[in-house]
């Protein structure tokens, strides 16, 4: 059991190497194509990346003899599957497209950071379900907002206008989590990621077309930014992810792939050559620690 656990643990970090590392390839990415041109890609790529991931899965279930009733039910497109893949690909392509433009405004890994406050988001919008907010996240709000005000205020008390783009798309990314959170138990999570990716890939497709002027020399110019975001971001992170979550705790799993903001700097300033001023290092830490809190179990919640 702690074999599994370590090599779960592993997998998840690596995850979260990943998604840090892919804000690097989103910023440079930039240089060659537009924001929806990059998605429209990216989320392709990885939606087609899934669907042998599908097959191979199936497979498994099958030869472990798990082609039960419930089995067939999964592999058919049913409505809550649509659905939910659906509205997850609405929020996705709204939470990706808001973190390219800002891209465009701000660092590789300030981005990483910001974006990384969906965690500390989350628990906020659970007000509007009823759900009891704790102390723990209300001090981690606090201690978020201090880190934000810090890592993106300037001496003349401006804001950059590719920092507040990003906190948006945190927030439609939380909103992301919230529906996978609601759908995932329901249906199968892979099936639905696939179609998240196709949905936000072709609602993509129609913003490129309209407000970008795509070729395929610029494409082929960013090739090696979107087959990372495509095939490792999209495809490999989100696969490693389901199968690691499965024989870890959700406190660890979440601490470790919270790790993801962390990566971003360092690839941003090993990579891009990027810098934080002595300011933004102590929001961005402000930040992590803020995310932590929110990670953090209660007294009565098992770790």
């Amino acid at each position: 059991m702690k074999r599994k656990k370590m090599i779960s643990n592993s997998m998840l970090l690596i995850t979260a190497f990943i998604w840090g590392s892919s804000f690097v390839a989103q910023s440079k990415g930039l240089d060659y194509v537009g924001p929806f041109t990059f998605n429209t890609v990216k989320n392709i790529i990885g939606g087609f990346f899934l669907i042998p991931i599908i097959m191979i899965i199936d497979k498994i279930k099958i030869k472990n003899q798990l082609a039960d009733q419930q089995f067939k039910e999964e592999k058919i497109m049913n409505k809550t599957l649509f659905i939910g893949g659906v509205l997850c690909g609405i929020a996705l392509y709204a939470g990706c497209s808001l973190q390219q433009f800002g891209l465009l405004y701000t660092t590789a890994g300030k981005s990483g950071f910001i974006t990384a406050l969906y965690i500390v988001i989350v628990p906020l919008l659970g007000i509007f379900f009823k759900n009891r907010i704790t102390l723990k996240v209300w001090v981690s709000v606090i201690v978020a907002i201090f880190g934000f005000y810090l890592l993106c205020i300037t001496e003349n008390f401006n804001i950059n206008k590719g920092d507040i783009i990003t906190l948006i798309c945190a927030l439609f990314f939380s909103i992301h989590i919230l529906l996978i959170d609601y759908f995932s138990p329901r249906v199968d999570g892979v099936r639905m990621s696939c179609i998240q990716f196709f949905v936000c890939g072709i609602i993509s497709f129609f913003s490129m077309i309209i407000f970008e002027e795509p070729s395929i020399s610029s494409i082929m110019s960013a090739w090696l930014p979107l087959a990372y975001a495509g095939f490792l971001s999209c495809g490999v992170a989100y696969t490693l992810q389901v199968i690691a979550q499965k024989d870890t705790e959700p406190v660890i799993a979440s601490l470790i792939m919270s790790l993801e903001a962390v990566f971003a700097a360092l690839s941003g300033w090993i990579i891009l050559h990027e810098v934080l001023s002595v300011q933004e290092f102590i929001g961005c830490m402000l930040v992590f620690i803020a995310i932590v809190i929110t990670q953090l179990p209660s007294k009565h919640e098992k770790i």
